[in-house]
C-alpha cells in the first residue's frame, strides 16, 4: 500500500527473511530443532553491509534463501538499484540497535494474534510446502515465544504503531505524506523551481524500463520513446502562458475559457533532438522548428556552430529539444545562442526525457529563468 501511494518514487523493498543464514548438514538433519524466529538465525552484518550501501547510493546484491531447503541459492542473488525509499521489512528488524539506527522511520504493524496464526499457515502450507501440524507444533514451540521475547518488546523502538496493517488507509496516507516532505527536502524541483517533472505514473516507469532494457527491439524502442516524447510536449505545452478566451458554443452557452499561447516554434538541437520534432507538430498544427547543430572537435573542447532559426524567432516562445540532458554543455551552448538572437531566458523551456542532476545544476545556475520539463 506505501509502494502504490509513492508511485511517483523509486521504492524498493528488502525482505529480512532474505538473511537467514543457510542451515550446516547437520543442523539440516534436525530442521524441527531450530529456531528460526531467534534474531541469531539471520546474517545481520550481511543485512547492515547492503543497507549500507544501499543507503550511501550504491546498488547491492540481495541473497536469495530457499525456505523448503534452508539454504540459499549459491548462484542467485536479486539485485537491487539505488532508490529514493528503502522499505525494510521483517518480524525482528527492530531487534538490533546497529540496524534501527539505519533507519528514518520506524514502524511497528500490531496485528491481532489469531489473525498472524491464520497467515502463518497460509503462508507455510501454500508458499512452503509444509504441513499444518508441523506448522502449528513450530508455532507453540518457537514462533509464540520468539514473539514475546524479541518481538513484541522491539514495539517500543517504533516510531508509528498501525493496527490492522494495510487495510488502515487513514494511516498509510499520513506515513505516505511524511516520506513525500522528507524527500521533498533533497528534490531538486525544491532546489530549482523552474524544473518541472511529469508526474511519474506506471505507464510512465513501465515505458522508461522498456527504453532501457538493452534487449529492445528498434520499433519497439522508438515506439516508447515517441510516446514518451508525446507525453513530455504535452505536459511542456501546458506550461506556455495563455490567456482567457469566452466563446459560444452550438447549443448557445457561453464558455469561458483560455486561448493558446499564439507565438511560438521549436528548436531541435540536432542530431537527437529531430526525433522529438513529430510529436511537437502533432501538438501544434504548423508550428516553424528551427535547428542548433553543436559538434565537438578534438579534445580541446571548442564547438562548432551551425544554426537555422526563423527570423522572428526573438518574438517567440520556444520549445528547445534534446532527449537527453547529460552534462549540460550542449544545452548551455544552445541556450547562449538563442539569447543572442534576441530570446528572453524566460521564453525559453527545455523539453527532454531523461535529465541527469549534473546536467540541472550546469543549466539551471547559468540560466536560473529557463524552464526544463522531464520524463
Amino acid at each position: 500500500m506505501i509502494i502504490q501511494q509513492l508511485h511517483d518514487h523509486r521504492v524498493v523493498l528488502v525482505n529480512q527473511d532474505s538473511f537467514y543464514r543457510g542451515l550446516t548438514e547437520e543442523e539440516s538433519e534436525h530442521v524441527e530443532e531450530y529456531n528460526f524466529d531467534h534474531p541469531d538465525a539471520f546474517d545481520t552484518d550481511q543485512l547492515l553491509e547492503c543497507m549500507g550501501k544501499l543507503k550511501s547510493g550504491q546498488s547491492v546484491n540481495i541473497p536469495i534463501y530457499d525456505f523448503k531447503n534452508h539454504r540459499r541459492c549459491s548462484e542467485s542473488f536479486r539485485k537491487v538499484n539505488v532508490s529514493d525509499v528503502i522499505i525494510l521489512e521483517g518480524i525482528l528488524v527492530f531487534h538490533d540497535q546497529r540496524v534501527r539506527d539505519l533507519m528514518d522511520m520506524k514502524i511497528f504493524v500490531d496485528t491481532d494474534a489469531d489473525i498472524r496464526l491464520a497467515r502463518r499457515i497460509r503462508r507455510d502450507t501454500v508458499e512452503r510446502g509444509r504441513d499444518v501440524l508441523s506448522v502449528l507444533e513450530q508455532y507453540g514451540r518457537f514462533v509464540k515465544p520468539a514473539f514475546d521475547d524479541f518481538i513484541l518488546p522491539s514495539k517500543k523502538y517504533a516510531d508509528v504503531i498501525i493496527p490492522r496493517g494495510g487495510d488502515n488507509h487513514v494511516a498509510i496516507d499520513l506515513i505516505a505524506q511524511h516520506i513525500r516532505t522528507k524527500l521533498g527536502q533533497h528534490d531538486l524541483c525544491k532546489l530549482y523551481p523552474n524544473v518541472c517533472v511529469v508526474q511519474t505514473t506506471f505507464q510512465i516507469r513501465g515505458m522508461h524500463t522498456l527504453i532501457r532494457d538493452r534487449d529492445i527491439t528498434t520499433p519497439d524502442f522508438v515506439f516508447y520513446s515517441d510516446r514518451l516524447i508525446r507525453l513530455v510536449v504535452e505536459h511542456g505545452l501546458g506550461n506556455l502562458p495563455f490567456t482567457e478566451k469566452q466563446v459560444v458554443t452550438p447549443t448557445g452557452s457561453i464558455y469561458s475559457g483560455v486561448d493558446f499561447c499564439k507565438k511560438l516554434c521549436g528548436v531541435s538541437i540536432v542530431r537527437s533532438g529531430e526525433s522529438m520534432e513529430n510529436a511537437l507538430r502533432a501538438c501544434c498544427k504548423g508550428i516553424k522548428i528551427g535547428k542548433i547543430l553543436i559538434h565537438r572537435v578534438g579534445d580541446n573542447g571548442q564547438q562548432l556552430i551551425y544554426n537555422k532559426l526563423p527570423s522572428d524567432i526573438a518574438e517567440r516562445h520556444v520549445l528547445l529539444m534534446d532527449p537527453v540532458l547529460g552534462t549540460g554543455n550542449s544545452a548551455n551552448q544552445a541556450i547562449q545562442l538563442l539569447r543572442s538572437t534576441g530570446v528572453p531566458e524566460d521564453h525559453i523551456m527545455f523539453l527532454n526525457l531523461i535529465s541527469a542532476p549534473e546536467g540541472i545544476h550546469c543549466v539551471c545556475k547559468r540560466f536560473p529563468d529557463v524552464k526544463i520539463v522531464t520524463s
